[in-house]
């Protein structure tokens, strides 16, 4: 049965974080639905790519959705300056509600908004690290991990490595 994946992303996302797992998604017969601050405008990556946001945070409900993905790159940092938490709220949803969680490079940061990652097993990019240890996660150097409903990788390098586990969890 085809799942719909919410993708929470803005402005400099890491371009192929997005793209890549949006095309294995997609290629196993899922839906993405991509998440932003305004339905209709457009994202830009830090090399380039461009990405429609088919829907406003404002009006994203988590439970029409069986999957999370945040890419990684600077979107996620600008994604937790948003002054009323919307997206670290709409992540809560995903983790507290053991669905599956896709994140990688910063893209865990926003699941540190969660207050969720307590004995959780994670990776993520080397500067993010202390973050998700002080959060009360379990940090680990590996190019992907699943503890449960969370993935999580560490760069681009492990994407295919990453795209395997998302859809892995997606088919389940």
């Amino acid at each position: 049965m085809a799942k719909k994946v919410a993708i929470i992303v803005t402005n400099e996302f890491e371009d192929v974080e997005l793209t890549s797992p949006q095309e294995a998604i997609e290629e196993a017969g899922h839906e993405v639905v991509i998440i932003g601050d305004t339905a209709n405008s457009e994202v830009v990556g830090k090399h380039g790519a461009k990405a429609t946001v088919d829907l406003g945070i404002a009006d994203a409900k988590p439970e029409d959705y069986d999957g999370l993905l945040i890419p990684g790159g600077f979107s996620p940092d600008h994604l937790r300056g948003d002054s009323e938490g919307r997206y670290g709220t709409f992540a809560k949803y995903f983790t507290k509600n053991d669905v599956p969680t896709f994140a990688i490079c910063h893209g865990p940061q926003i699941l540190i908004d969660t207050d969720d990652l307590n004995g959780r097993t994670l990776t993520a990019v080397l500067n993010v690290r202390k973050d998700l240890s002080n959060a009360g996660a379990q940090v680990v150097d590996e190019s992907v991990v699943v503890d449960k409903n969370i993935v999580t990788s560490r760069t681009p390098d492990d994407l295919d490595d990453f795209n395997r586990e998302i859809v892995n969890q997606l088919n389940d």
